[in-house]
Protein backbone atom coordinates (compact mmCIF):
# COMPACT_ATOMS: atom_id res chain seq x y z
CA UNK A 1 0.00 0.00 0.00
CA UNK A 2 1.47 3.34 -1.08
CA UNK A 3 0.48 6.43 0.90
CA UNK A 4 0.67 9.75 -0.97
CA UNK A 5 -0.64 12.15 1.66
CA UNK A 6 0.54 13.01 5.16
CA UNK A 7 -2.34 14.95 6.74
CA UNK A 8 -0.84 15.45 10.20
CA UNK A 9 2.43 17.38 10.53
CA UNK A 10 3.64 19.98 13.02
CA UNK A 11 6.06 22.87 12.74
CA UNK A 12 7.84 25.15 15.18
CA UNK A 13 4.53 26.98 15.62
CA UNK A 14 3.23 24.11 17.76
CA UNK A 15 5.74 25.11 20.43
CA UNK A 16 7.12 21.62 21.03
CA UNK A 17 8.16 20.70 17.47
CA UNK A 18 11.44 21.25 15.75
CA UNK A 19 11.07 22.04 12.03
CA UNK A 20 9.73 24.74 9.73
CA UNK A 21 7.08 24.55 7.01
CA UNK A 22 9.84 24.64 4.41
CA UNK A 23 11.81 21.83 6.08
CA UNK A 24 8.70 19.67 6.33
CA UNK A 25 7.78 20.33 2.71
CA UNK A 26 11.30 19.50 1.53
CA UNK A 27 11.15 16.16 3.35
CA UNK A 28 7.69 15.46 1.90
CA UNK A 29 9.04 16.14 -1.58
CA UNK A 30 12.05 13.92 -0.96
CA UNK A 31 9.70 11.09 0.02
CA UNK A 32 7.54 11.76 -3.04
CA UNK A 33 4.42 12.63 -1.16
CA UNK A 34 1.76 14.46 -3.15
CA UNK A 35 0.09 16.33 -0.28
CA UNK A 36 0.99 17.38 3.25
CA UNK A 37 -1.09 18.91 6.01
CA UNK A 38 0.26 21.80 8.06
CA UNK A 39 -1.74 21.02 11.18
CA UNK A 40 -0.19 22.82 14.09
CA UNK A 41 -1.83 22.69 17.50
CA UNK A 42 -4.58 25.16 18.29
CA UNK A 43 -4.00 27.82 20.97
CA UNK A 44 -5.50 25.79 23.82
CA UNK A 45 -2.40 23.62 24.00
CA UNK A 46 0.33 25.37 26.04
CA UNK A 47 3.10 26.82 23.89
CA UNK A 48 1.09 26.86 20.67
CA UNK A 49 0.93 29.86 18.38
CA UNK A 50 -1.64 32.62 18.67
CA UNK A 51 -4.76 32.15 16.54
CA UNK A 52 -3.40 34.88 14.24
CA UNK A 53 -0.92 32.26 12.98
CA UNK A 54 -3.78 30.10 11.73
CA UNK A 55 -5.70 33.06 10.32
CA UNK A 56 -2.58 34.06 8.36
CA UNK A 57 -2.01 30.68 6.68
CA UNK A 58 -3.26 32.01 3.35
CA UNK A 59 0.30 33.31 2.89
CA UNK A 60 1.56 29.72 2.58
CA UNK A 61 1.80 28.73 -1.12
CA UNK A 62 -0.40 25.91 -2.34
CA UNK A 63 2.69 24.03 -3.55
CA UNK A 64 6.15 23.85 -1.98
CA UNK A 65 8.85 21.48 -3.25
CA UNK A 66 6.25 19.97 -5.59
CA UNK A 67 3.99 19.01 -2.67
CA UNK A 68 0.47 20.38 -2.29
CA UNK A 69 0.08 22.08 1.09
CA UNK A 70 -3.10 21.70 3.13
CA UNK A 71 -3.53 24.66 5.48
CA UNK A 72 -5.00 23.16 8.61
CA UNK A 73 -5.08 22.84 12.37
CA UNK A 74 -5.20 20.23 15.12
CA UNK A 75 -7.98 21.53 17.34
CA UNK A 76 -8.41 20.53 20.95
CA UNK A 77 -11.61 19.07 22.35
CA UNK A 78 -12.09 21.13 25.49
CA UNK A 79 -15.10 19.53 27.25
CA UNK A 80 -17.54 16.62 27.14
CA UNK A 81 -19.92 18.67 24.99
CA UNK A 82 -17.36 18.59 22.19
CA UNK A 83 -16.42 22.26 22.20
CA UNK A 84 -13.17 23.24 20.51
CA UNK A 85 -10.58 25.92 21.17
CA UNK A 86 -11.06 27.38 17.67
CA UNK A 87 -13.95 29.54 16.50
CA UNK A 88 -16.14 28.48 13.59
CA UNK A 89 -15.17 31.49 11.46
CA UNK A 90 -11.56 30.27 11.55
CA UNK A 91 -12.37 26.60 10.89
CA UNK A 92 -14.48 27.33 7.83
CA UNK A 93 -11.53 28.94 6.06
CA UNK A 94 -9.13 26.00 6.52
CA UNK A 95 -8.44 23.13 4.13
CA UNK A 96 -8.21 20.48 6.85
CA UNK A 97 -9.38 20.30 10.46
CA UNK A 98 -8.19 17.60 12.86
CA UNK A 99 -9.65 17.24 16.35
CA UNK A 100 -8.59 15.19 19.33
CA UNK A 101 -8.05 14.85 23.06
CA UNK A 102 -4.94 16.19 24.79
CA UNK A 103 -4.55 15.62 28.52
CA UNK A 104 -3.23 19.12 29.19
CA UNK A 105 -6.45 20.57 27.75
CA UNK A 106 -9.10 18.11 28.96
CA UNK A 107 -8.59 15.65 31.79
CA UNK A 108 -9.59 12.03 31.14
CA UNK A 109 -12.75 11.02 32.98
CA UNK A 110 -14.89 8.10 31.78
CA UNK A 111 -15.69 6.19 28.62
CA UNK A 112 -19.17 7.68 28.66
CA UNK A 113 -17.85 11.24 28.83
CA UNK A 114 -15.27 10.64 26.11
CA UNK A 115 -17.88 9.04 23.86
CA UNK A 116 -20.21 11.98 24.39
CA UNK A 117 -17.44 14.44 23.53
CA UNK A 118 -16.50 12.62 20.31
CA UNK A 119 -20.11 12.30 19.18
CA UNK A 120 -20.69 15.97 19.92
CA UNK A 121 -17.59 17.23 18.15
CA UNK A 122 -18.64 15.42 14.99
CA UNK A 123 -21.74 17.61 14.89
CA UNK A 124 -19.35 20.40 13.90
CA UNK A 125 -19.50 20.42 10.06
CA UNK A 126 -15.86 21.53 9.68
CA UNK A 127 -14.31 18.54 11.48
CA UNK A 128 -12.58 16.24 8.99
CA UNK A 129 -10.50 13.81 11.09
CA UNK A 130 -10.55 12.45 14.65
CA UNK A 131 -6.93 11.93 15.63
CA UNK A 132 -5.00 9.46 17.80
CA UNK A 133 -8.09 7.75 19.18
CA UNK A 134 -5.99 4.82 20.38
CA UNK A 135 -4.83 6.78 23.43
CA UNK A 136 -5.60 4.43 26.36
CA UNK A 137 -6.20 7.40 28.66
CA UNK A 138 -9.36 8.24 26.71
CA UNK A 139 -11.42 5.04 26.33
CA UNK A 140 -14.69 5.38 24.41
CA UNK A 141 -17.45 3.32 22.79
CA UNK A 142 -15.69 2.43 19.55
CA UNK A 143 -18.66 1.03 17.66
CA UNK A 144 -20.88 3.99 18.48
CA UNK A 145 -18.23 6.57 17.53
CA UNK A 146 -17.21 4.79 14.33
CA UNK A 147 -20.84 4.46 13.22
CA UNK A 148 -21.29 8.20 13.76
CA UNK A 149 -18.04 8.96 11.92
CA UNK A 150 -19.28 7.00 8.91
CA UNK A 151 -22.60 8.85 8.97
CA UNK A 152 -21.04 12.30 9.46
CA UNK A 153 -18.24 11.66 6.94
CA UNK A 154 -15.45 12.14 9.47
CA UNK A 155 -12.23 10.18 8.95
CA UNK A 156 -10.63 8.07 11.66
CA UNK A 157 -6.86 8.49 11.98
CA UNK A 158 -4.38 5.73 12.61
CA UNK A 159 -1.57 7.75 14.18
CA UNK A 160 1.88 6.36 13.40
CA UNK A 161 3.53 8.16 16.31
CA UNK A 162 1.11 6.55 18.78
CA UNK A 163 2.43 3.12 17.80
CA UNK A 164 6.00 3.66 18.96
CA UNK A 165 6.74 7.15 20.23
CA UNK A 166 3.84 8.85 22.02
CA UNK A 167 0.69 7.87 23.90
CA UNK A 168 2.16 4.58 25.12
CA UNK A 169 -0.22 1.66 25.20
CA UNK A 170 -2.11 2.74 22.07
CA UNK A 171 -1.24 -0.19 19.81
CA UNK A 172 -3.90 -2.62 20.99
CA UNK A 173 -6.60 0.05 20.76
CA UNK A 174 -5.44 1.13 17.31
CA UNK A 175 -5.60 -2.47 16.14
CA UNK A 176 -9.17 -2.77 17.44
CA UNK A 177 -10.16 0.51 15.78
CA UNK A 178 -8.64 -0.59 12.46
CA UNK A 179 -10.45 -3.95 12.59
CA UNK A 180 -13.77 -2.28 13.38
CA UNK A 181 -13.25 0.20 10.54
CA UNK A 182 -12.62 -2.78 8.27
CA UNK A 183 -15.76 -4.58 9.39
CA UNK A 184 -17.96 -1.46 9.43
CA UNK A 185 -16.42 -0.02 6.24
CA UNK A 186 -15.44 3.24 7.91
CA UNK A 187 -12.81 5.25 5.98
CA UNK A 188 -9.41 5.68 7.64
CA UNK A 189 -6.50 8.02 7.17
CA UNK A 190 -2.92 7.52 8.38
CA UNK A 191 -1.04 10.43 9.93
CA UNK A 192 2.63 10.59 10.81
CA UNK A 193 2.01 13.21 13.54
CA UNK A 194 5.51 14.39 12.68
CA UNK A 195 7.09 16.79 15.17
CA UNK A 196 10.35 16.95 13.22
CA UNK A 197 10.82 17.01 9.46
CA UNK A 198 12.53 13.61 9.41
CA UNK A 199 9.23 12.00 10.46
CA UNK A 200 7.10 13.54 7.72
CA UNK A 201 5.76 10.62 5.68
CA UNK A 202 6.81 8.09 8.31
CA UNK A 203 3.95 5.56 8.19
CA UNK A 204 5.90 2.36 8.81
CA UNK A 205 4.23 1.20 12.03
CA UNK A 206 0.75 2.18 10.88
CA UNK A 207 1.14 0.39 7.55
CA UNK A 208 2.15 -2.81 9.33
CA UNK A 209 -0.84 -2.49 11.65
CA UNK A 210 -3.21 -2.01 8.70
CA UNK A 211 -1.69 -5.04 6.99
CA UNK A 212 -2.05 -7.18 10.12
CA UNK A 213 -5.65 -5.99 10.54
CA UNK A 214 -6.38 -6.77 6.87
CA UNK A 215 -7.72 -3.29 6.16
CA UNK A 216 -8.44 -2.95 2.43
CA UNK A 217 -6.76 -0.16 0.49
CA UNK A 218 -10.15 1.25 -0.57
CA UNK A 219 -10.77 2.37 3.04
CA UNK A 220 -7.43 4.20 3.39
CA UNK A 221 -7.87 7.75 2.15
CA UNK A 222 -4.13 8.55 1.81
CA UNK A 223 -3.80 6.22 -1.18
CA UNK A 224 -5.65 8.43 -3.69
CA UNK A 225 -5.20 12.21 -3.94
CA UNK A 226 -8.25 12.65 -6.14
CA UNK A 227 -10.46 10.74 -3.72
CA UNK A 228 -9.15 12.76 -0.80
CA UNK A 229 -9.85 16.02 -2.63
CA UNK A 230 -13.37 14.80 -3.38
CA UNK A 231 -13.79 14.09 0.34
CA UNK A 232 -12.67 17.64 1.21
CA UNK A 233 -14.96 19.04 -1.46
CA UNK A 234 -17.83 17.09 0.04
CA UNK A 235 -17.01 18.63 3.42
CA UNK A 236 -17.47 22.09 1.89
CA UNK A 237 -13.82 23.15 1.87
CA UNK A 238 -13.80 26.33 -0.19
CA UNK A 239 -10.47 25.62 -1.87
CA UNK A 240 -11.82 22.45 -3.46
CA UNK A 241 -15.29 23.64 -4.49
Amino acid sequence: MKLLIDPHCHTLASGHSFSTVMENAAQAGKKRLRMMGITDHAPGLPGSAHIFYTKNMHHIPQFISGVEMLRGIEANITDIDGRLDVEMDVLEKLDLVLAGFHEVVIKPTSSGDHTRALLSVMENPWIDVLVHLGNPNFPFDCEKVLAAAKEKKVLIEINNSSLYLSRKGSTENCRLIAELCRDMEVPLIVGSDAHIALDVGNFSKALQLLKDARVPEKLVMNTDVGRFKDFLKGKGKKRFL
